[in-house]
């Protein structure tokens, strides 16, 4: 496995960006709505993975509830896995805790969560780009 991004969690993402593009240097790849998520992003590569600047476009989705209890802020980490189900499988017979037992559509492929509370506070995403 390796790093594929952190998400970060935003009110605005335009309001955001320049933080991380005109503070930092870094490229502005693209803006993307997840519709069935009511989610944007927006996706800033690394040398070594990817920022993903996260807004929830509807107050009764989880990042929303996320931002109205802890603000702004990382929201989670991801690594990218070349078998999703097999990494799945090796969480759960290890005892960790599933947010997702079968992997998922996603921004970059298929994906599932990991639980913060079996992974010492951190939410984790597992992600099989397709």
């Amino acid at each position: 496995m390796k790093l594929s991004h952190v998400g970060i969690v935003v009110r605005n993402i335009e309001e955001a960006l320049p933080c991380y593009t005109q503070g930092l240097g870094l490229r502005l790849e693209r803006i993307q709505e997840l519709p069935d998520q009511a989610l944007r992003i927006a996706i800033l590569p690394l040398d070594n993975g990817e920022i993903e600047l996260l807004q929830p476009l509807d107050e009764a989705t989880g990042i929303a509830k996320f931002l109205a209890n802890r603000g702004e802020g990382i929201h989670h980490i991801c690594f990218d896995t070349d078998d999703i189900r097999s990494s799945l499988a090796q969480a759960d017979s290890a005892g960790l805790q599933l947010i997702d037992a079968d992997p998922r559509p996603g921004a970059h492929g298929q994906i599932a969560f990991l639980h913060p509370k079996t992974m010492h506070g951190v939410l984790v995403e597992l992600a099989q780009t397709e």
